[in-house]
């Protein structure tokens, strides 16, 4: 019986030194992706580039709706001196073109979404593969994503912003 807890002993001290040896092994890293991804000059152009096409959607449904807006008040100045069908038409007439702009709307927004999806990933790309190349080079085993939000409460580890910025040439 005592051979046994003499066995099980030193098989708990060799379990445990083992697994304290692989946790002195675990190199844990984090960065601020968004932090990053903001300070890359593609992705600052790609999201200029989106604003200026957000910006030409938003004219062009601005100026639909103003003139929906003048045909509208013409239509009304002028129901009295016209006839119940004529007005019905100009009332579809009308339902119609706000029909027009709000397919307009929700396919300017699909169309950015697309454009955005579209530039932003090939960025996003190259900041994963130079995240994962900086953490390998330093013999990361895991780098952890420390924006706000994300989840991460604590981030005394190594951060790897600046030799990743600098692998970006940044």
């Amino acid at each position: 019986m005592k051979h046994v807890k003499t066995l099980v002993v030193a098989i708990a001290l060799i379990l445990g030194t083992t697994g304290f040896m692989q946790a002195q092994d675990l190199k844990v890293a984090h960065i601020a992706t968004q932090d990053l991804l903001t300070s890359m000059p593609q992705y600052k152009q790609a999201q200029a580039d989106l604003e200026k096409l957000q910006s030409s959607y938003d004219a062009e449904m601005t100026n639909m709706a103003n003139e929906l807006k003048k045909t509208m008040e013409r239509y009304g100045n002028e129901a009295t001196t016209q006839t119940d069908e004529t007005n019905l038409q100009r009332q579809s007439e009308v339902e119609q073109t706000r029909n027009k702009i709000m397919e307009y709307r929700q396919n300017a927004l699909r169309d950015l979404q697309k454009k955005e999806s579209e530039a932003l990933q090939p960025i996003v790309e190259k900041a994963r593969l130079a995240i994962q190349k900086v953490a390998r080079a330093k013999g990361y085993k895991y780098v952890l994503d420390s924006t706000t939000g994300t989840g991460l409460i604590l981030a005394d580890g190594y951060d790897l912003m600046a030799d990743v910025k600098k692998d970006l040439g940044i």
